[in-house]
């Protein structure tokens, strides 16, 4: 731990530090925990860049922490001869947003790299793609997804548009981590970087490209033009990036009766209509399904802040109501009908690959089957699935047909390195129209999916534990179930356990040991007999720890009630850890 009051007074007494600064520090003065909080340890920077809540203080995100990792960035690139590719930069409609890109931007201009700047707020998909596109070394997308308003974040990218992987993660980290000495990053002012020739603001000729590439994923326009005044759509970006490309894709590919949600249409920080912005929680739906119900639309799409996720409500005609999806369910329905429309065609060649992290549901391991498709496992992170396209074009082996996580993401092309919520409503609302004009909804091609291939359930519980304390009891938890391992759960039993931070999966009838294949992480993997299984890991993004589990039953009611008691066992467990 860092001496935090020695680091406090620094920065009250430092001119480096502006009065906005030190005027919220010295609002503080007589909160020891708080001041403790800002100053124990630095911002982490992990693998996925920053992301942290917004204010003073090195374990906060703001306009130095931002320039430090940004210099550190900048030190790796420059170290790996790319500083003449320069790098993209995008952000969303958070808080400081803006401010946070623009200072990033300087700091790469005065270390001699060229910025490329978005005028404004762009969806992280985007971001991916402008870094292929411009062929920069590297991207820096201003966002923290979903989180609630107090928080930023910034994420970097590699020069193939994913996320970075090692080993560029950690040489950036190292780099970062380099830099003690806040007032010794580089930096200058806008009108200095333009007559450098180092900045440059980047918009439109960049989403035309973009949105050419979504709509060419489509598989059977003429669905959309038979359907294109048959279909109710509604729609909300819930206050983010979304909003433009989502309906100029929309009305682009035809679609005519689309209804945006007024009241979430428009960017806004505070996210004031709901208490966080994700599109998992039920919240988020509260207002697209008022409006939903008014219209008798079809289907109800929310996407997150940055665009990368998307939610979905479905209307089931049977009863009226609409029922959610879930990131697994929405995936596997794209999956399927990408899939069988390419079959029709005979776009699957013989090395076609669908793509999953290993927290995601085994019915897109049917499904892939089915059409004769292998199913590669990668980590969890959108990231992994983007090295996994880079590992196909590098060796030849291998060809992308799809690529998904149970956090609400998926691709189609491979346009793009991350996951893509505008071309994820393109497709949902394509599928939608195909379904239509078989007189089928998306909720009746789920459930006809479940026919086909069995009915899974796939469950996700979360635990934050926020702070010092909490950081320590995510750890205690790991170590435990480490240390015991499981041998049966809900009653089923363990077949499997693999380690992937020990690199290790121990088959528990034989005993014998074999590597997981993947990179190092902090997960326990429990595979059991009946397609069931459980993973246990420490959020990369949020202070919680997660467990995920599944099961398959032979209907709905079977499934519900074998998820049920797993979890149930489950979290009896966890409490006592607690």
């Amino acid at each position: 731990m860092k001496d935090y009051m020695k680091i406090y007074q620094q920065w009250l007494d430092d001119p480096y530090f502006d009065k906005a600064t030190k005027d919220e520090l010295r609002a503080i003065s007589d909160n020891e925990n708080e001041i403790k909080e800002r100053f124990y340890m630095d911002l982490e920077f992990g693998t996925a860049g920053l992301r942290g809540i917004i204010g003073a203080g090195i374990n906060r995100m703001n306009i130095y922490t931002v320039r430090r990792a940004t210099q550190g960035l900048a030190n790796y690139i420059k170290k790996q001869g790319g500083e003449e590719k320069g790098v993209a930069i995008a952000f969303d409609s958070r808080r400081m947003s803006p401010e946070f890109a623009m200072e990033a931007a300087m700091t790469l201009a005065a270390n001699g790299i060229k910025a490329y700047k978005f005028e404004t707020l762009r969806p992280t998909p985007e971001l991916s793609f402008a870094v292929r596109e411009l062929g920069c070394i590297a991207g820096i997308n201003i966002t923290a997804s979903h989180n609630p308003p107090e928080y930023n974040g910034y994420k970097v990218y590699w020069e193939d548009g994913a996320q970075f992987t090692p080993p560029h993660d950690k040489g950036v980290t190292a780099e970062v981590l380099a830099i003690e000495d806040l007032s010794s990053v580089k930096t200058m002012t806008e009108e200095e970087a333009v007559r450098s020739g180092k900045f440059q603001i980047i918009g439109s000729e960049i989403d035309d490209k973009y949105i050419a590439h979504v709509k060419a994923q489509v598989v059977n326009q003429e669905a959309i033009d038979k359907m294109q005044k048959e279909l109710t759509i509604v729609y909300t970006p819930l206050h983010g990036t979304g909003n433009i490309p989502a309906r100029r894709v929309m009305k682009e590919l035809g679609f005519e009766n689309v209804y945006v949600v007024p009241e979430q249409e428009l960017p806004d920080g505070n996210f004031p209509t709901v208490s966080y912005p994700n599109p998992e929680a039920e919240e988020a739906f509260t207002l697209g399904l008022k409006l939903a119900k008014e219209k008798n639309a079809d289907l109800v799409l929310a996407t997150d802040p940055d665009a990368d996720r998307l939610g979905v409500y479905v209307k089931d005609t049977s009863s009226g109501s609409y029922i959610p999806l879930t990131g697994n369910m929405s995936g596997s329905l794209l999956c399927d009908y990408v899939l069988s429309q390419k079959q029709k065609k005979g776009e699957i060649p013989a090395d076609g690959q669908v793509v999953k992290s290993i927290v995601t549901t085994n019915l897109v391991d049917a499904v892939a089957a089915h059409y004769g498709c292998e199913l590669v496992e990668v980590l969890t992170g959108f990231k992994y699935i983007g090295q996994q396209i880079l590992k196909e074009e590098q060796t030849g082996k291998g060809h992308y047909m799809f690529g998904m996580e149970e956090s609400y993401g998926c691709l189609i092309g491979t346009y793009a390195r991350d996951k893509d919520a505008i071309s994820a409503t393109a497709a949902l609302c394509e599928a939608a129209a195909y379904y239509k004009e078989k007189g089928m909804t998306l909720w009746d091609a789920m459930l006809a999916m479940y026919e086909k291939y069995g009915y899974y359930k796939d469950t996700v519980k979360s635990i934050g534990l926020k702070g010092i304390e909490g950081l320590a009891k995510i750890q205690e938890i790991m170590e435990y179930f480490r240390k015991t391992p499981l041998k049966e759960l809900g009653g089923y039993s363990v077949t499997a356990v693999r380690d992937y931070k020990a690199d290790t999966i121990t088959d528990t009838v034989t005993g014998a040991v074999t590597s997981t294949g993947l990179p190092t992480s902090n997960v326990l993997y429990y595979d059991m007999n009946d397609g069931a299984w459980l993973c246990i890991r420490p959020s990369g993004t949020e202070p919680k720890i997660k467990f995920y589990y599944g099961v398959k039953g032979n209907s709905m009611e079977e499934a519900e009630e074998k998820s049920a008691r797993m979890g149930n066992e489950l979290m009896a467990m966890v409490d006592k850890l607690l």
